[in-house]
């Protein structure tokens, strides 16, 4: 969806996540309700005028608090029926970027990647290097009970008696949940991610994910990657993407974006669609992004049939979308 052409003051998108659509079989209004407050926990900040990094991490920290998507206490089980969480967040003022990848007690992974950002000794840290890190700077350790969900542990049961060692996509045991998700179970892949333009014209992103149920452990995917799963540059977009997070790596999408858009002199949207639409698609990935460029439009494409969304642009009402 492309916004008005014009620059805006400031913009916030985020997205939950995308698969396949099962419309009107579930209640959509929590998904639309957990969009929407995340979107203004951003747009709160940008506001009053604080940095467009802040307000993606306070986003992504929304989504990471709600146990509808798979990010912090909503994240899948690993083949060991553990938690093994990912996350990332760039400035776009100054390409500077912070990472974790595969942290098991950490409540917000993407608080703690901002961790590593500021501190600027290295981009991406993993699994115990990254939890003593995260110790170093207080974070409190949250124990397993803070993360465990029933219905997540028998998704990843019935995952192990159907298929053995294969990984799937977020909720890929179908109607386990009480209340299904909006998306199709079998197709649903689970990353949250936020970006954003602040007033003074920089751009931010943000990803965090729980992974693949009955994934490997060890394994990680794109969210945490620069590039693949995240981008910004001031100067161009930021972008924050969810899907087969192999295909985005392989394609190193979010940076693909970026790259069309600085060396062909593509706007966000045809530069977006022809990464997602165009060259995501030809590999076999599925998935898509949210987007924002230097003057506030934002475009959100995806090649599944649907995608949890939403944005905020000045200080017109939040928008919402889970279908295509």
């Amino acid at each position: 969806m492309n916004m008005s052409q014009n620059s805006r003051k400031f913009s916030i998108a985020v997205h939950g996540g995308a698969g396949t659509v099962i419309q009107g079989q579930a209640d959509e209004a929590p998904y639309h309700a957990a969009l929407a407050q995340a979107l203004e926990a951003g747009a709160a900040l940008l506001r009053r005028g604080a940095s467009a990094l802040d307000a993606v991490q306070a986003a992504c920290q929304s989504l990471e608090d709600c146990p509808l998507f798979n990010a912090g206490r909503g994240s899948v089980y690993t083949r060991d029926a553990r938690h093994e969480m990912d996350a990332g967040l760039m400035d776009g003022s100054n390409l500077r970027a912070g990472a974790v990848a595969s942290v098991s007690q950490v409540r917000n992974p993407i608080a703690l990647a901002r961790h590593v950002l500021d501190d600027g000794q290295c981009v991406l840290l993993v699994g115990e290097g990254a939890q003593r890190f995260a110790d170093e700077r207080g974070l409190a350790r949250m124990d397993a009970g803070y993360f465990d969900s029933a219905e997540r542990l028998a998704q990843l049961r019935r995952v192990q008696a159907q298929s053995g060692q294969t990984a799937l996509l977020d909720h890929d045991a179908s109607g386990l949940a009480a209340h299904p998700a909006p998306l199709n179970e079998n197709g649903k892949m689970g990353t949250v991610g936020a970006v954003a333009r602040d007033v003074h014209g920089n751009l931010a992103a943000a990803a965090s994910t729980g992974g693949l149920t009955n994934k490997r452990p060890g394994r990680v995917g794109d969210t945490p990657v620069v590039g693949a799963g995240f981008y910004a540059d001031s100067t161009t977009c930021a972008v924050a993407a969810t899907g087969t997070g192999e295909h985005f790596l392989r394609a190193a999408l979010a940076h693909d974006i970026h790259a069309r858009m600085r060396y062909l002199g593509q706007s966000l949207e045809l530069a977006a669609d022809a990464a997602v639409r165009g060259t995501l698609t030809h590999i076999g990935g599925q998935g898509g992004v949210v987007a924002v460029d230097s003057d506030g439009r934002v475009h959100c494409p995806f090649n599944s049939a649907g995608m949890y969304r939403g944005y905020i642009v000045d200080d017109a009402p939040a928008v919402t979308l889970i279908f295509a």
